[in-house]
């Protein structure tokens, strides 16, 4: 159809779907990758793209189908969304998900674009847990509201994954893994993280991130009813790609005493529109605290290898499995393990005596993190080979849900991956 064609009501076709959509919200801050086969489906999505509704999210679009994607995703982690086009026929088309299936890392949400309506096709798709199938062509507005259905409907679940850090006992170290694990979300997975720093009086994350924004968490806690992400937007700090802050105060002229909900609104509100929230807790026990760690999707405990650690974990690890039965253990990390000339537990040994696997030990190393500490910059940032930095990569992943970093592997195709890309956006 001639896209200024008149309708009825005399108005342009362009005009008229202009009207329709105007109800489309603002898509949430997640990573979206495609794989086109047809010049006329990477148009469309690229014009989506470029929408002001799709200003917070990442997007890449890339030439090759889903036997690219496959490929490509056999070394690299899988973004929140990942639209996949094929002309094949339903049991080819049946076979490439397949295969596709193999390489998704959990939690991603996979559109395949077809050509051809097949309601055979869009029940077996379901069955093997594709979120749609659409049929080309269509049009921005058809992409926008695609998303919107699977991100912002009433039954859409949250957006974000919650990562509550929690020392065992005061100077664990704890910030310092949550900021680095934080980090390492931002760079491997291309999708926007939030740092909240919950120490409102002794907060580090402005130290280590080197910023010193006007406005941060206290502003969003003492103003409770004026959170939405239209107001988050607005005191969140930009730290580096894909990566915000809410910095503390850190200053103690007033306290800090809140009630047992007080955060509640605040997370809901980071998991709507936040792939990865980071929680940096104080080392505290009160009623907003265990709340905060109840309603966390995983939780992290950062111990020292000593005995007064060692006591503390367990009394948080038995108080987790109580209030968090369905749920995962928490995870463990020995940090500070080797200072010499210090009588220590043996990792393995505290491993045995809690029952619990460690996901992470952290050799004692001053130098290191004394550079990152004075510099306010990561580990990765000070040194990216050193095997601290990829240790918290590999954290970021368990986290997350990831599945092991895969081994790469020689094919014809991943030499010209990067010329088939079509445009990359990227908004905070």
């Amino acid at each position: 159809m001639d896209p200024m064609q008149k309708t009825d009501r005399g108005m342009p076709v362009a005009a008229e779907r202009i009207a329709e959509n105007v109800d489309l919200r603002p898509i949430p801050r997640i990573a979206i990758q495609a794989f086109c086969e047809t010049p006329e489906v990477a148009a469309a999505l690229e014009q989506a793209a470029g929408d002001r509704r799709m200003a917070r999210t990442h997007v890449k679009i890339h030439m090759g189908g889903i036997s690219a994607a496959t490929d490509f995703y056999s070394t690299a982690p899988t973004p929140n969304l990942l639209f996949v086009e094929t002309r094949e026929k339903r049991e080819k088309a049946l076979e490439a998900v397949d295969r596709l299936a193999a390489v998704c890392d959990a939690g991603s949400k996979v559109i395949l674009i077809g050509h051809t309506e097949d309601v055979s096709l869009y029940r077996e798709l379901l069955k093997r847990g594709v979120s749609d199938y659409m049929v080309a062509p269509f049009d921005l507005f058809d992409v926008i509201r695609e998303i919107g259905e699977l991100y912002l409907s009433p039954s859409a679940g949250p957006v974000g994954r919650t990562i509550a850090f929690i020392g065992a006992r005061g100077g664990s170290g704890s910030s310092t893994i949550a900021h680095n694990v934080g980090f390492a979300l931002s760079r491997s997975f291309d999708s926007d993280v939030v740092i909240g720093d919950f120490d409102l009086a002794w907060g580090t994350a402005g130290l280590d991130f080197n910023q010193d924004p006007p406005q941060g968490i206290a502003d969003a806690v003492f103003s409770p009813d004026r959170i939405d992400d239209v107001y988050l937007d607005r005191i969140l700090a930009k730290c580096a790609d894909n990566l915000s802050l809410l910095a503390a105060p850190a200053t103690l002229e007033r306290t800090y005493d809140f009630d047992e909900g007080a955060f509640t609104t605040l997370i809901d509100v980071m998991r709507s529109g936040v792939p990865a929230v980071v929680a940096d807790l104080p080392h505290v026990w009160s009623g907003w605290v265990r709340q905060t760690l109840l309603v966390a999707d995983e939780v992290v405990i950062t111990a020292m290898p000593d005995l007064a650690s060692l006591r503390n974990t367990k009394n948080l690890v038995d108080q987790l499995k109580l209030m968090r039965p369905n749920d995962l253990a928490p995870r463990l990390v020995i940090n500070q393990v080797g200072v010499p000339k210090r009588p220590e537990i043996k990792p393995d040994d505290f491993r045995k005596a809690l029952e619990i696997e460690l996901a992470a030990v952290i050799p004692f190393d001053p130098a290191l993190f004394g550079a990152a500490s004075n510099n306010g910059q990561m580990i990765a940032e000070v040194n990216a080979k050193s095997p601290i930095a990829e240790t918290f990569t590999d954290l970021a992943r368990r986290v997350m849900g990831r599945a092991p970093v895969r081994k790469a592997r020689k094919t014809a195709l991943a030499p010209i991956l990067s010329r088939l890309s079509l445009g990359r956006r990227s908004a905070g």
